[in-house]
């Protein structure tokens, strides 16, 4: 009668906020439990696929932060997730992240000496900025000197002793897509967006368009890159909602001044995502003091969005008549104040076009050569990016009547074909250093050939691409010790190739004797042999073929 009654475990329940109760077996789906309790004040639903226009322009939803719910979306939640239950993965017990999901394989995470800092308050945005704590510097300063020595092995090696040092991930990645292995160039940049966001002051806002970074300062700029360059590889992946709500926080953290310039790439992500009336509502709104139709970019893909907006069905015949008119007013506007986009566009897309238009000087190579560099650059940047998007042959069919319109108002001497032309000779003198910026991070052939030679010329580092010229620098590197005097013609030029190469070696002090001189000889010809070999295979990027069985098997007979 003493003994202890077994007490019996009752099972727990939950209730969610509809009251209903749901039983532990019940929460497997943990996504879509997410998705029922979310307050819908914060993230209203859209209805018939329209965007809510209550919510501000540059709204960031976390849900939309993640890949795996856009691919739940086309495949199915099964086909993405496999076998592997949700309940399974919540018992890693990792760190909840929003822009980025913690991996298995990553190294143990430890405060890295980065931190974010909250600097002030001005009209209802709070401007903050990443801080390099001194081990942090003394990091940064290594990594400058792994970039000098152009070995991607010594990036390699500071990063087996500091995993998690931004500017390393950015700058490896890049060495991991250039030799083609995109996965581990997509998770270095991962790692780097876990170690900066792990560095969040509390009151950072990814959603609330509200907090802002200023790239001028250096510490800011990795997250701005590895931003860009996250979203570049979820495009490439086939996630463009997803690389669209990326885009549109990185405007967010500067809309101002933009300095990635990803206002030539949000309308190409609009479209792809098929959020056309996202797209459209952005050039209402900043169209009046962004003059948003002076891009190539938004001149050509609204009347776009309009024409794929007037062919849904499910709107009502009011709105499709709406948009087909704006759509059509739009694309004319666009053919004459870039006609040099229409040729190059048809070829792309391998479409000829009739006589009547080829032959035409106004669509023709007149319209291309006449151009400035600066619009050349920004014309061969959408082509080339959006061309795609222009296949569709009911694309094609909606555009060819407008062409035949705007070669009347050309023939007729209209004054807006007049007033265009004389925009297009004042206008686009030269192109402002953030779409050099995207342009080089971009990588689009086409544009990148039209760069100009003060732009080319200079070494473009991956970690900061064209640093701005107006930089707040808040710490500097310690200057290093160089006898420059004592250099040879020769030391100098292979110095301005190789900043760490030194011909001569140490100084010799015991007097000029003929050995010490040939020793001397041999040394630095040695030294430059192996210099000239370093640098060839850090271009290269490739390691020499191994013989794994040197002495052969072969029969030689």
């Amino acid at each position: 009668s003493n003994k202890p009654r077994k007490k019996k475990k009752k099972r727990k329940t939950k209730k969610n906020s509809a009251g209903e109760t749901v039983e532990d077996n019940d929460l497997e789906d943990i996504d879509s439990l997410l998705e029922r309790i979310e307050d819908p004040r914060l993230a209203p639903q859209s209805q018939g696929g329209i965007t809510a226009d209550t919510r501000p322009l540059l709204y960031v939803e976390h849900r939309n932060l993640n890949p795996e719910n856009e691919l739940k979306r086309y495949f199915g939640a099964r086909a993405v997730l496999g076998d592997q239950r949700p309940r399974q993965r919540q018992r890693q017990y990792v760190r909840s992240m929003w822009l980025t999901a913690p991996k298995n394989t990553w190294p143990r995470y430890s405060k890295t000496g980065i931190t974010m800092q909250l600097l002030d308050t001005r009209r209802g945005m709070q401007h903050f900025t990443f801080e390099h704590h001194r081990e942090y510097q003394q990091v940064q300063f290594k990594f400058l000197d792994a970039v000098e020595s152009m070995d991607p092995n010594n990036i390699v090696l500071l990063l087996q002793m500091n995993p998690y040092h931004v500017d390393s991930l950015l700058q490896l990645s890049d060495v991991c897509r250039m030799q083609e292995d995109q996965e581990m160039a997509r998770d270095l940049i991962e790692r780097a967006l876990y170690s900066l966001e792990c560095a969040f002051h509390p009151v950072f806002s990814l959603t609330s368009g509200t907090c802002r970074l200023d790239y001028r300062r250096p510490e800011n700029r990795a997250f701005f890159l590895a931003l860009f360059k996250h979203l570049m590889f979820l495009e490439k992946r086939g996630c463009p909602r997803t690389a669209l709500e990326f885009c549109k926080l990185i405007l967010s953290l500067d809309p101002e001044n933009d300095p990635l310039c990803v206002l030539l790439l949000i309308d190409f992500l609009s479209l792809r995502a098929r959020e056309y009336t996202f797209l459209t509502r952005l050039f209402q709104e900043w169209e009046s003091h962004r003059n948003l139709s002076q891009l190539p970019n938004f001149a050509f893909s609204v009347p776009l969005a309009y024409f794929f907006l007037s062919q849904q069905e499910e709107r009502p015949e009011l709105e499709r008549g709406q948009a087909r008119e704006r759509a059509a007013r739009l694309i004319q506007l666009a053919l004459i104040m870039f006609p040099s986009v229409l040729m190059p566009l048809l070829d792309h897309c391998s479409v000829q076009p009739d006589a009547r238009v080829a032959s035409h000087p106004f669509f023709g190579l007149n319209a291309q050569i006449s151009q400035s560099p600066a619009l050349n650059q920004l014309t061969s940047l959408y082509v080339g990016r959006t061309h795609a998007l222009w296949k569709d042959p009911a694309v094609m069919a909606w555009l060819e009547p407008h062409v035949h319109e705007v070669l009347h108002m050309v023939e007729a001497q209209d004054t807006l074909v007049q007033e265009a032309e004389h925009k297009r000779k004042i206008r686009y003198q030269s192109a402002p250093r953030n779409i050099y910026r995207h342009i080089i991070l971009s990588e689009m052939k086409e544009a990148t050939a039209a760069l100009p030679l003060e732009v080319t010329s200079q070494p473009v580092m991956g970690f900061d691409p064209l640093p701005p010229l107006d930089s707040i620098v808040s710490y500097t590197r310690p200057e290093r010790t160089s006898h420059p005097s004592n250099e040879s013609t020769l030391s100098l030029f292979f110095r301005s190739l190789l900043p760490n190469f030194n011909l001569q070696g140490d100084i010799r002090h015991d007097g000029d004797d003929e050995a010490g001189a040939a020793q001397d000889l041999n040394q630095g010809v040695n030294r430059l042999m192996a210099a000239m070999r370093d640098m060839l295979a850090n271009i290269q990027f490739q390691e020499p073929p191994r013989d794994d069985n040197p002495e052969g098997d072969g029969d030689w007979d």
